[in-house]
């Protein structure tokens, strides 16, 4: 089984294309639990499969988080599997493909930087503070897509902050009872007008990631609105690099979300695994 590695601001992910596989799509989060194992077999924070589209779009991008559940979309997956369609003559350098969270549009520009047009925010609370054992944390709420890709935007000391202490408070957010979908939680540190740090933990994943793209997003739109970044282009820094986000607005709301990044082909071969069942 050929499959891609690839990764965009450190989100990495293994690729395969299921329209020469046909492996039954009832066989797929099995094989992503397996595969995204670290250690045990190949390794990442997500599993993509290409597969043929429902309508005229030119592909379908199926998505496992790393513990075989399916994930609505991966803003970082989405500019990956983009670049792997275009090398791999499935699209052209502008494509549109179906995913969970709807169509997505795309451009491959140049060298390895793609653009993804995002899902709108459909949900947007900006003031949706919360309190967990006695800690008040200042957080909005936001889901791309219908159905929604759901994301908290929480405000903290990235720069000076304990990391098992962040990670307590990233296990306790992505349950909080408010968010009955679980939530992704964007911490974020504000560097400048233009400029923000953030650190996601993401649900399916369980633990904090080198970057979320949909979370570097989502954060973005959240800080736009409030006021902490001015005009609508932003850059966001993440653990594993930089990601931009652009969006086109009437006043508050966001008309077209863009993310834009590097991305990455790390490796290209043969699955072989003896442990895998298919």
């Amino acid at each position: 089984m050929e499959f891609y590695k690839m990764q965009g601001a450190g989100n990495d992910f293994v690729i395969i294309n299921n329209m020469k596989l046909n492996i039954p799509v009832n066989k797929l989060p099995s094989i992503a639990k397996k595969l995204c194992q670290r250690k045990l077999s190949i390794g990442a924070d997500g599993f993509m499969v290409v597969d043929y589209p429902e309508g005229e779009a030119d592909f379908k991008m199926r998505f496992y988080n790393r513990d075989g559940s399916i994930g609505e979309m991966c803003g970082n997956g989405a500019r990956c599997i983009s670049r792997y369609a275009y090398v791999n003559n499935i699209a052209g350098k502008k494509m549109t493909f179906e995913t969970g969270a709807g169509l997505i549009n795309s451009e491959v520009l140049e060298g390895r930087l793609v653009k993804v047009l995002l899902n709108k925010p459909e949900v947007i609370k900006l003031n949706n503070d919360i309190e967990i054992d006695g800690i008040n944390y200042e957080c909005s709420y936001i889901e791309l897509g219908n159905p929604g890709l759901p994301h908290a935007v929480v405000k903290y000391n990235l720069q000076n902050a304990d990391e098992n202490k962040l990670r307590e408070a990233g296990i306790k957010i992505r349950h909080f009872e408010g968010f009955p979908k679980g939530a992704n939680v964007n911490f974020f540190e504000v560097l400048n007008k233009n400029a923000a740090l953030v650190k996601t933990y993401e649900r399916g994943v369980e633990d904090f990631t080198l970057a979320c793209g949909t979370g570097s997003a989502s954060t973005a739109v959240a800080l736009m609105l409030k006021g902490y970044l001015s005009g609508d282009k932003a850059k966001i820094i993440v653990d594993g690099g930089e990601l931009f986000v652009e969006v086109e607005r009437t006043n508050n709301n966001i008309n077209k979300l863009y993310l834009i990044g590097d991305t990455n082909i790390v490796a290209i071969g043969k699955i072989m695994d003896e442990d895998l069942i298919i």
